[in-house]
């Protein structure tokens, strides 16, 4: 199956024009069609009751949550297909076709070309081909569970069912039809006669699929922190919203701290005095649902004092929040990069800073009781106490690990430029390593006072990576330690930086394990030579931190992307 995916990777280029499409998505069906309401192999239909149907050839998967209008369990197929099957593609018209981390887009790519490819690959579960004169091109391939079919809308979808189901679907089809005529008409008259009666039906039917999807994600989302997480290993504290409404002055702009992908973050204080953090999820936001629950499911298991703490959530009508103890002390990079408040943050603090991250990281790789790879490690998500202690926080791109577990691969890449590592940017591959090589950027960055992405020098075009290891191989590395520190440790200095370049180099198994670097850091004994680093030399780009996923270029509820580009 790994060597299929590469096969694909190499042929389709990654699919760049799909924002428009998830906004006429989201305006045409309003928030009742949020995204995987429906579950997967299902569409959403906010004008019709009830919204949620599944494609021909599938079922609900259960059907007592559908009788109750629970939709987000989706569909099955109603006849299980494998790679030997005799299968057939149907045609889904007057649809918008869904946007998945599996989708990938080839725009020279002729509509019987386009079926040929999904047909000869198992894993491809549908294809679609842009119409040309729209203005749109090429041909789409779908590799996993289709999540967020929209009707109506002005596309086909082709998708794989038993050649077996054709007969049977055709025959439901045609039944269909004919009752839809009858509808219209009946439609027709009654809108002629009694237009007052179905605007009324219709505003209160919205009002109540209102009623049911703000219900439905609520108890969908209190039974995922029970089921997933279990009473037993939770303690994790369910606030009120009015409670928060409160502790946060109505969520004020006095009190917003800060603005990140998963929406804005705000100060707030209990009855009791007790300070807190509240991560509010924005429609807009660039993380979702996936993150929101990842975060609640993970970090409420986690207790290390490198680690941020998380209270509890707050999950009530409209809202999803994550409620965390309060860092006075904002986060590494409101410090490191600035040239005033770096002098802040003198040699001893900042070599306390590297080396307690280092200990966050040993515990999440290592010592609790799951194996997380924390999968976005950077400096803005490192924050400090009123002692500046680092406290390794935002845990929404993060994933477990099984005991024997040594490797994964997505076709979602999540995290940030300038730390992360080759193979995942690249390949879609992650592992301990992954977050080794992050935490290697961010002891250069921390040592240097300078960011990895957007450094620049007057005698090269490397970045901070290439900068490092040119005054390594030139015998001169105590030239990269900040120039604003008063007075350091040149031995200290240097050993971290030995250990950053042997955390950074290109490939994963070179690079040592968080338990090594601890001892590492914490001994004089011999350590081995580093090697060339991974993404040493890039073009000069912007500054500004950037959060990328490789499938495309679009937002929706649960999922967040941006073009990734690798150098």
């Amino acid at each position: 199956m790994a060597k299929s995916r590469f096969v694909i990777l190499l042929f389709f280029s990654i699919l760049t024009t799909t924002s428009s499409t998830t906004n006429t998505s989201s305006n045409k069906n309003g928030s009742q069609c949020s995204y995987a309401f429906c579950g997967a192999y299902a569409s959403c239909n906010a004008n019709n009751t009830p919204t949620c149907s599944c494609l021909d050839g599938f079922i609900p998967k259960s059907p007592k949550d559908w009788e109750k209008l629970v939709f987000s369990g989706g569909c099955v197929r109603r006849i299980p297909i494998n790679c030997s099957d005799k299968v057939v593609f149907l045609n889904h018209s007057g649809v918008i076709v869904p946007e998945e981390s599996s989708c990938w887009y080839n725009k020279s790519v002729s509509v019987k070309e386009c079926e040929n490819l999904c047909s000869r690959n198992c894993s491809c579960t549908a294809y679609a081909h842009l119409d040309p004169r729209k203005g749109e091109n090429g041909c789409l391939l779908w590799f996993n569970e289709l999540i967020h079919v929209i009707r109506p809308g002005e596309e086909d979808l082709f998708v794989r069912v038993a050649a077996s189901e054709l007969a049977q679907i055709q025959k439901k089809r045609s039944t269909i039809n004919k009752k839809e005529t009858g509808i219209i008409a009946g439609t027709l008259l009654a809108v002629i006669v009694t237009p007052m009666i179905f605007y009324v039906c219709r505003r209160n039917v919205r009002k109540y699929a209102s009623y049911v999807k703000r219900m439905t994600r609520e108890s969908h989302i209190m039974d995922f922190i029970k089921n997933k997480g279990g009473k037993e290993d939770m303690e994790l504290l369910i606030f009120d919203f009015s409670t928060i409404v409160k502790a946060t002055d109505n969520f004020s702009s006095n009190n917003m701290l800060g603005k990140g992908g998963f929406g804005p973050v705000y100060k707030g204080t209990f009855a009791d005095g007790q300070e807190i953090a509240v991560k509010r999820l924005s429609e807009g936001s660039g993380q979702g649902m996936t993150e929101f629950k990842n975060e609640v499911t993970l970090i409420s298991k986690l207790q290390h004092r490198n680690l941020v703490k998380l209270i509890g959530c707050c999950i009530q009508k409209d809202e999803q929040m994550l409620i965390y103890e309060f860092m006075p002390n904002k986060s590494l990079d409101y410090f490191i990069f600035d040239q005033k408040r770096s002098n802040i943050l003198d040699w001893e603090k900042r070599f306390h800073i590297i080396g307690g991250i280092a200990r966050g990281l040993l515990y999440l790789h290592q010592d609790s009781r799951l194996r997380i790879i924390h999968r976005d490690l950077k400096a803005s998500n490192v924050l400090l106490d009123k002692d500046m202690n680092p406290k390794i926080s935002d845990f929404g791109m993060a994933r477990t690990f099984r005991g024997d577990q040594t490797e994964a691969n997505t076709n979602r890449v999540a995290g940030t430029y300038g730390y992360m590592p080759p193979e995942y940017a690249v390949d879609g591959l992650f592992s301990m390593k992954s977050d080794v090589f992050s935490y290697g950027v961010l002891v250069l960055e921390i040592v240097s006072g300078k960011k990895n992405r957007g450094f620049s020098h007057p005698d090269h075009n490397l970045n901070l990576l290439g900068h490092a290891w040119k005054l390594w191989i030139e015998e001169r590395s105590s030239e990269l330690v900040d120039n604003t520190l008063d007075s350091y440790s040149i031995r200290e200095a240097l050993r971290c930086i030995h250990v950053g370049l042997l955390c950074v180099q290109q490939r994963p198994e070179e690079r040592p394990s968080m338990s090594t670097v601890v001892v590492m850091l914490s001994s004089d004994s011999a350590l081995p030579q580093p090697k060339q680093p991974g993404f040493f030399t890039e073009r000069n780009m912007p500054e500004s931190e950037s959060s990328v996923s490789k499938h495309g270029s679009s937002s929706r509820n649960q999922i967040s992307t941006t073009l990734i580009e690798p150098r």
